[in-house]
Parts: structure tokens; sequence; C-alpha cells
């Protein structure tokens, strides 16, 4: 008489069970995983306008130029020197206008300078300028901003229209609750 044998592996229902448990796990854990991105993106954009602030008021005191009169010059050059057309103040990237799923959007101000300083095909302001970021794709944010000249960061759940007077003084400061 044979003696039964046992059999190596898993049934059915015991792979049934380790599957039902891995999706469990997903399910608990991509919406985490979404949340972290979105904060993330939200973050990066909200550096990103510090940054162009900071690169504007830059622009100002190096060409003496105004404000720039648009985002791609602040982006590096295509081939060096820098020049206040594509001045290097801004990695490339973020002068394309997109960046960490948000879109980027220059506003000049109101009063353009007279003259065009030596070496520029544009002349700045010398008023104001305005950068919003919205966001675009999924899952990239669910807060627009902006910063003008003011240095001041604003954030909203709605979209935020600049002018040339700059950003909303309604939308209220980030950080501010």
């Amino acid at each position: 008489m044979r003696t039964p044998t046992k059999k190596k592996g898993f049934s059915l229902i015991e792979l049934l069970i380790v599957v039902a448990i891995i999706l469990i796990i997903a399910a608990i854990a991509v919406p985490s995983l979404i949340h972290a991105k979105i904060a993330a993106n939200q973050s990066s954009a909200a550096a990103s306008l510090r940054t162009l602030d900071s690169a504007a008021t830059a622009y100002s005191n190096t060409y003496g130029d105004g404000y720039p009169p648009n985002l791609s010059v602040l982006a590096p050059p295509a081939s060096p020197p820098v020049t206040c057309d594509a001045a290097g103040m801004i990695d490339d990237v973020l002068g394309t206008g997109q960046k960490s799923g948000y879109q980027f959007a220059w506003q000049t101000g109101a009063d353009q300078l007279g003259t065009t300083p030596t070496g520029c095909s544009t002349a700045g302001y010398s008023d104001m300028f305005a950068v919003t970021a919205s966001p675009f794709g999924f899952p990239t944010g669910t807060i627009y901003f902006c910063v003008d000249a003011t240095g001041v960061i604003r954030g909203q759940a709605g979209v935020i229209t600049a002018t040339t007077a700059g950003c909303p003084t309604t939308v209220q400061p980030i950080g501010d609750d």
C-alpha cells in the first residue's frame, strides 16, 4: 500500500487571503501617498514663487531695467554669457513656466520704462510684476498661489488673477491663519 505524500505549496484559499491583505494595505496607503505628493507639489510651487520674487528683484538691481518684462528673461541663456535678455537667475526648468505640476504665469506692471537699457531687447517695468502658480494635471495640488513685487506669497483654493497692480489683496497670505 502506498503512503500518501504531502503536497507542497499554497492552497487557493491561502493565496486569495494574501492577495486580499495586500489590496487592503494598498487601499490604505495610496490615498496617503497622493496627499503627500500634493503637499510636496504645493510646497515646491510656493518655493518657486519665492525664487522668482528674489530673481526679479536681483534682475532689477543688476541690470537697472526695472522688473523683468517676462519670465523667460530670468532663465539661463542657450550659451554664455548671461545678459538682461537671458539673465540666468532661475533654472531652465522653472524658466519654461512649468514645474512640479504647476503652471507659472507672469504679469507685468503698468509702467514700462521709457528707455531700454543697453543690451536689453525689451524695457522692464518700474512699478510691479506678479506671478501666479496654477496646478494642472492630476494629482498636483489644490491651492493656487500668487506673488508680486511686495514679496508676499498669497494662496487660495480658487483661481487667482493677477493684474498690473499685482496680486489681489483679498487673497490671504500663506502662513496666515
